[in-house]
């Protein structure tokens, strides 16, 4: 594994953030936009994550000095208030970096950063029952399967299943936030 630097995202970084994104957008199942957005909603999504106290990361130092090998970050799993101890993860890796330890180290530090800023459960909305990787990276991580939901998105011409697993953070539900 290469090594590389784990820290908060910046503006500057929001083009090599776009590239990573749009590559999975284009070629993967794991998320399920169909057009890759620019790098203004990219910066507006990173503005929405900030705003709420909550981390997003960049995995920097592979390759050419500087170069991102993939980011992640939490952010509310609803908009309602209820939800506010409840975030949902998000990790894309550059295709080059896959499976290299990237993802596992950016989940690791995530959810320290989210258990710190109080979050009490993290849920991850996996697109693609076949994405072993993904499933594989949050077992390992106390993540649990809740459910699956079939055939609920259409992309490259097929349906695919969004698999739900969670774990608690900190004190999970055993107290009061």
């Amino acid at each position: 594994m290469s090594e590389f630097l784990l820290r908060p995202a910046t503006p500057a970084d929001l083009p090599a953030i776009t590239a990573i994104y749009r590559h999975h957008v284009l070629h993967g199942t794991g998320t399920f936009e169909t057009q890759a957005p620019d790098v203004a909603e990219m910066q507006r999504r990173l503005q929405e994550v900030e705003s709420r106290g909550l981390p997003w990361l960049v995995a920097e130092g592979h390759g050419a000095a500087g170069e991102l090998a993939g980011y992640a970050y939490a952010n509310w799993f609803r908009a309602r208030e209820a939800y506010r101890f409840t975030v949902e993860d998000s990790i894309y890796v550059a295709p080059q970096d896959l499976r290299q330890g990237v993802g596992a180290r950016l989940l690791d530090a995530l959810i320290a950063a989210c258990t710190a800023s109080g979050c009490r459960q993290m849920l991850a909305v996996i697109g693609d029952s076949a994405n072993a990787g993904s499933i594989g990276l949050h077992q390992s991580r106390g993540f649990a399967e809740i459910g699956r939901m079939p055939a609920v998105g259409w992309k490259f011409d097929r349906w695919l299943d969004v698999v739900l697993m969670q774990r608690a953070l900190g004190a999970g539900a055993t107290t009061t936030p």
